[in-house]
Order: C-alpha cells, then sequence, then structure tokens
C-alpha cells in the first residue's frame, strides 16, 4: 500500500471504495459532503480489484480507471487514490482493506467507510461484517430511487450496527456509472456527469465505446 499522508493521532479518514467505471460527479459530491460534514482530515478512494459482487460484468481495466480517479481529484487537499485493492490479489472484501488501513495508520485514525442506502441490506452478506463495524464507522447516503432500509432489523443481524452508522440526507445526485458508459457508446455527451479531465480521458482512449 501506498505510504498516505502524515499519521497522526485523532486522525479522522474517509474511505470510498467502488468500480469507479468511471468516476463521476456524484463520487464526488459525496466526498465533498463527507470532508465537510464531518470535518475529515483525509478522503481516500480505494477503486476495486475484483469486486466479489460484481463478478458477473466485465470491468475495465484497473490502470485506466485509476488514472480517471487521479484525475478527478487533481488540486484537491486530502484526496488521495489507494490501490490497495487492486494490488492484492484475488476478491476484494471490504473488511481486509478496512484491516489494510488500519494497521497503515497505527490504530491512531478513526475509520469512516462511505457507502450508499442501498448498499446496507446487504451488509449481512459482506465477508466478516460484524469485523467492519469494529473496524469503521459507517457513513450511508442516499442514493435517488432507493429509501433507507430497515436499519434496527439489520442491526438484529450484526449487532452494534446503530452505533456505528451516521446517516447521511444528501448529496442526492441521480448519476451512476452504467448511465454514463450507455451514453459513450451511443455517442451522446457526458460533460455534465463526469469532470472534463475525466470526459477527455474516456474519448482519448476509447473507453465505453459500443
Amino acid at each position: 500500500m501506498t505510504i498516505l499522508n502524515g499519521i497522526g493521532e485523532g486522525k479522522k479518514v474517509g474511505i470510498l471504495g467502488g468500480t469507479f467505471d468511471p468516476v463521476h460527479n456524484a463520487h464526488l459530491a459525496i466526498i465533498d459532503e463527507a470532508r465537510l460534514g464531518l470535518e475529515l482530515d483525509e478522503i481516500i478512494l480505494v477503486p476495486a480489484g475484483r469486486p466479489w459482487m460484481k463478478s458477473d460484468r466485465v470491468i475495465t481495466p484497473a490502470e485506466h480507471r485509476v488514472r480517471m480517479l487521479r484525475l478527478a481529484i487533481t488540486g484537491r487537499f486530502g484526496f488521495y487514490v489507494s490501490t490497495t485493492e487492486i494490488n492484492r490479489p484475488g476478491p476484494s472484501y471490504t473488511v481486509d482493506t478496512l484491516e489494510e488501513f488500519n494497521r497503515e495508520y497505527s490504530g491512531l485514525a478513526e475509520l469512516y467507510f462511505l457507502l450508499g442506502w442501498d448498499n446496507l441490506p446487504e451488509l449481512p452478506r459482506w465477508k466478516d461484517p460484524r469485523k467492519v463495524i469494529e473496524l469503521c464507522k459507517l457513513v450511508a447516503f442516499p442514493r435517488p430511487g432507493s429509501s433507507l432500509p430497515d436499519i434496527d432489523a439489520i442491526d438484529k443481524i450484526i449487532p452494534g450496527l446503530c452505533q456505528r452508522i451516521i446517516l447521511m440526507e444528501r448529496p442526492m445526485i441521480d448519476i451512476s456509472a452504467t448511465q454514463i458508459r450507455g451514453r459513450v457508446a451511443k455517442g451522446l455527451d457526458i460533460n455534465q456527469l463526469v469532470p472534463s479531465a475525466v470526459e477527455r480521458y474516456i474519448k482519448e482512449n476509447g473507453l465505453y465505446r459500443a
């Protein structure tokens, strides 16, 4: 794993994982809201290597997804890209990533794992979900078209969840990577959906064409 910014006691670190295929403006709105709303010192974007819940879909090679992420956060102080899941062999599991970051920060940082409301019902299916909530606080953001699930019901399966989750009410931005890939394949414009540098990269490298 790449060594990140200076490690200090009391550091608050946000982590957003995903395929980022491609990174888009909703991702950036989420990390901006998390940074300000939770007063985080750093935000780390973690592109997945082999996401086990998306094993049925062809994913753009990691080198392209990493480059697009780095372009998207250029000039944003305190934002970093980690290739830990890409470098790690085998499927990508959140608990393994959190354990690795915990070791990286020598246990001195408080980790905040960012995810969508729609991911919460899937938590019991994650690898070692009880360990996940021991290693971090979950920060759940709304997704257009997704209602807030029954947190109390999930807590009965993963005891302690209610004490380890922060529910955000914004941003509510209706952008998806699926939508972007579809528009590129049809030759449609995406300049309102992704950063301009990412749009140029997609065009220059012929990504997502039919």
